[in-house]
């Protein structure tokens, strides 16, 4: 008997004769067995490796060999615009078999949620916010609707667990497997992962049961093409995208949407058919843009990471990256999306508009072809989103027992590994500011939780993540998308110009209070604006720069152009050392600089940690980034030397209240807990000490630049 003899016969017989397929793919016979047997599991592949029917046939045959009835699957995406995709799919396979699938998120109109509460679908495709609002609506009989629940599949679930989205899921499946009165199997989807057991082991939470991590063998890198050129800026970038790949369907990644609306221009004026895709465009935009490009076949489609979580846009022949992702996962996410076809290898072609970009990407493709994956490792210490959970079942229960909330949540992992006095201060704390409170041992929502929380019927507890405030943008009765509103202070303050879709459009009205701008189509450059951080890169990738900057190696990944380039940073950047971090004073005096830089290659965690230890001892001026620290000061470097030193003695290097403060503004749920935990939570979170460990561990090299224009010369080691 073979894998596929397991699945129900008419399941069997629409795979072979609607389909049309004369085989399984490799993780879809391997799934089979261990899904219909109601385990657990982890299935691993690259995008359009074909995840979706190897979860969802063998559960599906369950659904028909144990007459499941009322709704039994839950299938979770962590986006809008995936669900939307997959519906069409996976109602296809359920109507095989007359089952009935529906879609449930933020864009679905009420009047259909009601008719699905009352007649509910055997699957639904839906968010972990949308489970949060059926938890919490009064029209719901939350009891009815999910006690036949047997199975839940969340797609993309790296990108879960990366994030506190992922607890706040674990917590709704926690408080619904109460509502079920019964175990309910789990099956993670997602591309290669560095550290899969644990991720599923994350997954399972404490649910008993098998466990089984299912992936096929990687691709083998004989059948990629990876390539890294430079090209030194947007403009360039675009003209070699016009003029490369023509006929073919080419899909761009940039990591902003800035940087995506200005290529997208720029492609458009070369003539070449654009379409662009980001979450600020309307779903209609990006529904319209994202169907156009997957019929289409000599065009472009630009995007963020939106289309990096597998979102079916068409066969595709190119995946060209601008600039580098942050990690190795995110890379081979996208070149996953190429290499569909029959005979087609998977390809990624690295543009690189800047130098830091370029040794950023020749980093990732190093530690590629090392075999190195970062892991997946949920943020410790959820404090903020167990105070967010104790509110969300107050509502949902209207008032929560002091100590029921165990019932329902205390078997999270994420609350599980709370200490008892850490919950209670956090109880006792919300109580006292009256975000909470008491009525014989009874939990309710206070009037502080109330006023906070509770605008616009409490939405404010749906989502874990702080908004910040963007502006509708509209034409006539068309919704383009959002912007935020520093985009409105641009060249002309009384009608700025906006890029939205890759089209220019002035502002002819603002409705401030109703933040809507409205706008006209016009052909004069435009520019939009959003907010966003600093990307934190491991130590692990920064190191990797290093490596690259030392060494005299060439890759065969590496263009003419980028080898010039490369060549020219090794040899400004010589003192390079894999073996030490460098101290460079920069000026004319050099034992009384005005700035100084300590090349560290140690990330952004670990150097925010140094910093801030520096700082403290040193009462100096000091700023950092990914790769290096820099001090304002006219200390002799033999001070700095003596400063890291007493770091070296510290038995732990912490970060300090005042470098903790500005990432709360980020937690939504921070004003919740007393401020000695939420600075201990962000302490942990943002501390890297393996990291620092190794910094610490090496010797500091010293260079002394004679003069400016000259070269920077190695002095003794400190």
């Amino acid at each position: 008997m073979t894998a596929f003899d397991l699945l129900h016969p008419a399941l069997q017989h629409h795979v072979v004769n609607t389909l049309g397929w004369r085989s399984l793919r490799p993780l879809q016979e391997q799934a089979i067995q261990p899904l219909v047997s109601g385990r657990h599991a982890l299935l691993l592949a690259p995008t359009a490796g074909g995840k979706t029917e190897a979860a969802f046939f063998p559960i599906l045959s369950q659904m028909l060999t144990q007459n499941w009835s009322g709704l039994s699957v839950l299938y979770i995406c962590p986006i809008k615009a995936l669900l939307n995709n997959l519906e069409t799919r996976l109602a296809q396979y359920c109507d095989w078999v007359g089952r009935r699938c529906a879609l449930w998120h933020g864009d679905i109109k009420d009047s259909v949620k009601k008719g699905l509460l009352s007649d509910s679908p055997d699957c639904l495709l839906t968010t972990p916010e949308s489970l949060e609002v059926i938890l919490l609506s009064s029209r719901a009989d939350h009891v009815s609707f999910f006690r036949n629940l047997q199975a839940v599949v969340v797609d993309e679930v790296h990108s879960f667990a990366s994030d506190d989205r992922g607890w706040h899921l674990l917590s709704v499946l926690e408080r619904i497997k109460k509502l079920a009165e019964k175990e309910i199997q789990r099956v993670g989807l997602s591309a290669t992962v560095g550290n899969p057991r644990e991720l599923l082991d994350w997954l399972a939470g404490m649910c008993e049961g098998e466990k089984e991590v299912i992936a096929p063998e990687s691709i083998n890198r004989q059948q990629v093409n990876v390539q890294l050129d430079y090209v030194g800026s947007l403009q360039n970038a675009a003209t070699v995208i016009s003029r490369l790949h023509r006929g073919e369907k080419r899909l761009v990644f940039c990591d902003s949407r800035s940087r995506v609306e200005q290529l997208a221009a720029l492609l458009r004026n070369a003539g070449v058919a654009t379409y662009v895709s980001h979450s600020s465009l309307s779903l209609e935009e990006r529904q319209t843009a994202e169907a156009a490009f997957s019929q289409a076949s000599d065009c472009v489609i630009v995007a963020t990471s939106t289309l990096e979580l597998g979102v079916d846009v068409g066969d595709l022949d190119r995946v060209i990256q601008i600039d580098a992702p942050n990690t190795v996962s995110s890379f081979l996410q996208r070149m996953g999306r190429t290499g569909r076809r029959a005979g087609m290898e998977r390809n990624c072609l690295f543009l690189a508009t800047s130098r830091e970009s370029l040794l950023q990407a020749a980093a990732i493709i190093e530690l590629w072809k090392d075999g190195v994956i970062e892991p997946v490792v949920p943020p410790p210490l959820p404090f903020h989103i167990f105070a967010q959970q104790i509110m969300a079942l107050a509502l949902q229960e209207r008032g929560i027992g002091v100590n029921t909330w165990r019932e329902w949540i205390g078997r999270m992992p994420g609350f599980a590994a709370m200490s008892p006095l850490q919950t209670e201060n956090i109880l006792r704390y919300m109580i006292e500011t009256e975000i909470l409170s008491e009525d014989n041992g009874i939990l309710w929502l206070g009037e502080e939780g109330e006023e906070t929380f509770g605008r616009r019927n409490f939405l404010e507890l749906f989502s874990v993540f702080t908004s910040p405030p963007l502006y509708s943008v509209r034409h006539g009765q068309t919704e383009l998308g959002s912007v935020h509103e520093l985009s409105f202070l641009a060249r002309d303050a009384n009608n700025p110009i906006l890029l939205l879709g890759g089209r220019s459009w002035q502002v002819t009205h603002i409705e401030w209070g109703k933040r809507i701008a409205w706008v006209r189509p016009i052909e004069e450059q435009g520019r939009s604006r959003w907010l966003g951080s600093e990307p934190r890169l491991s130590f692990k990738l920064c190191q990797a720069v290093c490596r690259v900057l030392s060494s005299a190696q060439v890759s065969p990944e590496w263009s003419r152009r980028a080898q010039d380039e490369l060549a020219e940073s090794r040899s400004e950047y010589d003192w390079t050392s894999e073996q030490a971090t460098t101290v460079i004073a920069n000026g004319a005096d050099a034992q009384a600089s005005k700035m100084i830089t300590w090349w560290t290659f140690g990330g952004l965690c670990a150097n925010k940690q140094l910093a801030e230890n520096l700082k403290a001892i040193g009462n100096w001026q000091i700023t950092y980034d990914n790769l290096t620290i820099k001090i304002q000061t006219q200390i002799e470097l033999s001070e700095l030397g003596e400063k890291i030193a007493q770091i070296r003695q510290m038995s732990r290097i912490t970060l300090t209240a005042v470098g903790l403060t500005d990432y709360l503004d980020d937690l939504k749920f921070s004003i919740c807990l007393p401020y000695d935990m939420a600075m201990m939570m962000m302490g942990v979170r943002l501390s890297d000490e393996e990291a620092i460990k190794h910094l610490l561990s090496r010797p500091i090299k010293q260079f002394h630049p004679l003069k400016t224009s000259q070269k920077i010369r190695p002095e003794s080691g400190a």
